[in-house]
């Protein structure tokens, strides 16, 4: 069987950068999904989310990323880059691109991958989601539906919303 993951990566208490999370929450507790697929919340795990790189042979990210766009603008890249660095300040310095970039070296990386972003606004310990981003995430979520549709995945509106539970929102 084919396994996606759907892998929201972000820090919640840190305004806008928590989005990929907020946005694999909603998806999670919205929407059902066939056999297969896992919504995940990556949070800021970094090098412990390989296990659920290497398992996926797609992988959607969801998350905020500075790509000089007007706050709240989405993006959809269907390319995510994977590299690896060896300058770091500490061992728990890991970005997401050397995740994936850890997975190619192990010849483990997904065959397809994409990544939505959004352009944040607020950063900031204790801030909330900005309004701009906030703004986003109905389209964002109709996005990344379109984007699992063409993959082949077709979710299904839930009648009532799911509990969250994390750090794995659903693994089916």
């Amino acid at each position: 069987m084919e396994k996606t993951v759907i892998l929201g990566l972000g820090n919640l208490l840190y305004g806008d950068e928590g989005f990929g999370v907020r946005l694999a929450q909603h998806l999670y507790a919205h929407w059902d999904f066939p056999p297969g697929v896992s919504v995940v919340d990556g949070g800021t795990q970094g090098q412990t989310l390989l296990t659920f790189v290497e398992e996926a042979d797609s992988l959607l990210v969801l998350d905020a990323v500075d790509f000089g766009l007007e706050e709240g603008e989405l993006t959809l890249r269907e390319e995510v880059p994977a590299y690896i660095t060896a300058q770091k300040v500490g061992p728990h310095q890991n970005s997401f691109s050397e995740v994936l970039g850890l997975a190619a070296l192990r010849g483990a990386l997904p065959r397809r991958c994409a990544l939505l972003g959004v352009q944040p606004a607020v950063m900031t310990l204790g801030a909330h989601c900005s309004p701009a981003v906030e703004q986003a995430l109905p389209k964002a979520t109709d996005q990344a539906l379109a984007l699992l549709r063409r993959w082949g995945i077709e979710p299904v509106r839930r009648a009532r919303p799911r509990h969250l539970s994390a750090p794995v929102l659903a693994q089916l």
